[in-house]
C-alpha cells in the first residue's frame, strides 16, 4: 500500500511537511524554490493540509527556557477498567499534560507532564489521584531531556 493510499497525501505533500518541520516560518516563495514548484501550488497544498488538520502551524516553545523545570512520566492504573476512557478524558483536559495514551501492559494510561517545579508536580499528581477510577499512579521524573522532537517523516518511506 502506498503512502497516498494510507493518508491521501502524495510525495509533494510530504516534502512540504518536511520543509515546515525544518522552518515553520518558511515563506511560500522559499518553499516553492526548494521544491521546484510554483508559489500557488505551495499555497494551495498548504491550505489544504491546514484545512484537513494534517498540520497546525504553531510556535513551539522550549519548555526549559520559559520556566518548566520539572518533566515527568506518570503511569496511571484505572479500576474498574471500564472507567479508562472517562479517566483519560478528564486527564486530557489538564494543562500540564503534554502526552496521554492508553497502553497495554502493567498500567492503563501513560501521561507525560510539564510542571514549573517539584511542588507543582506533587499537586498535579494529587489532583489526578482524586479522579474517579484512578486506583494508583507511579511517577518517574525526567532529570534531563536529550531529545524533544516531531516525528521524522522520512521514516514513512522505508
Amino acid at each position: 500500500m502506498s503512502l497516498k493510499d494510507e493518508n491521501s497525501l502524495d510525495e509533494l505533500d510530504f516534502k512540504i511537511l518536511s520543509e515546515l518541520q525544518k522552518d515553520g516560518r518558511m515563506s511560500f516563495t522559499e518553499m516553492a524554490e526548494n521544491l521546484s514548484v510554483s508559489v500557488g501550488t505551495i499555497r494551495t497544498r498548504l491550505n489544504k493540509l491546514i484545512l484537513d488538520e494534517t498540520v497546525n502551524i504553531i510556535g513551539r516553545v522550549n519548555p526549559d527556557k520559559v520556566g518548566f523545570k520539572c518533566y515527568a512520566h506518570i503511569a496511571v492504573f484505572v479500576r474498574p477498567a471500564t472507567l479508562k476512557e472517562k479517566v483519560a478524558q478528564k486527564i486530557a483536559k489538564l494543562p500540564e499534560v503534554s502526552f496521554l495514551a492508553m497502553t497495554s501492559g502493567d498500567y492503563d494510561l501513560e501521561v507525560d507532564v510539564m510542571c514549573r517545579d517539584n511542588n507543582h508536580l506533587v499537586n498535579f499528581v494529587d489532583e489526578i489521584s482524586k479522579v474517579e477510577g484512578v486506583n494508583q499512579t507511579k511517577t518517574t521524573i525526567y532529570f534531563k531531556v536529550y531529545k524533544y522532537a516531531q516525528p521524522d517523516l522520512k521514516l514513512l518511506n522505508t
